[in-house]
């Protein structure tokens, strides 16, 4: 038997999933909650195989709400469910310890299928899901290898640049000549294939996130 909870703030889609649930052999619903609230008092007490959890609630988010139960509660699965498809939104659940992501539009076998494959430790994804995280995942492989071709200089010049130091402030800082700034800063675009100091300010803060 694989007890589940249901965090959904829709009335008819929370008990859409209950019924479905309590009518289906080997599973069972053991709390249904509307809230992040409700659900951080009632979850733990229930002790969930696998937790449904709703990304968008009236009083916090189903991210927020996924990191405190997985605090308390680091074996529980619990699978994202939304309409929500933006890659975003995909990054900040996984990050939080969700170890799925369903759209709210699957088929009530597909997720019976998803609640089974995360309660045997799989990572249950519909196919445009998991092209979108595969894509993201190279993304963000290319641009860490691209700050990781900067030289100690270039990152020191882009770490000031990220702070808002103009040329001639990062030169007074490195002790180096207006024109040796810009003489990096163009080795940087063209090592980071971007146009602009801004551009390469976020691209390699974006590289330096990938790394951690």
């Amino acid at each position: 038997m694989i007890k589940v909870a249901i965090v959904e703030d829709n009335k008819t889609v929370r008990e859409g999933f209950e019924t479905l649930l309590n009518r289906t052999a080997g599973f069972q619903c053991v709390c249904a909650c509307g809230t992040v609230a409700e659900a951080l008092k009632k979850i733990p007490k229930a002790a969930p195989d696998v937790v449904l959890m709703d990304i968008q609630l009236p009083d916090s988010t189903g991210v927020e709400c996924t990191a405190k139960i997985k605090e308390q509660m680091p074996a529980v699965h619990i699978i994202i469910v939304t309409v929500y498809e933006d890659s975003e939104r995909i990054f900040k659940a996984l990050r939080a310890g969700a170890c799925g992501y369903l759209l709210k539009r699957a088929q009530p076998e597909k997720v019976l299928q998803a609640i089974q494959e995360a309660h045997e430790g799989g990572v249950p994804m519909t196919p445009e899901i998991a092209r979108k995280v595969i894509g993201q995942f190279q993304n963000q492989t290319t641009v860490a290898q691209q700050v990781e071709n900067l030289t100690d200089r270039e990152q020191e010049v882009l770490e000031f640049v990220m702070h808002g130091l103009g040329n001639k402030a990062i030169a007074d800082r490195l002790g180096v000549t207006v024109a040796a700034v810009k003489w990096h800063l163009q080795h940087i675009y063209e090592k980071l294939h971007v146009h602009s100091r801004t551009a390469a300010a976020l691209k390699f803060k974006q590289g330096q996130d990938a790394e951690s």
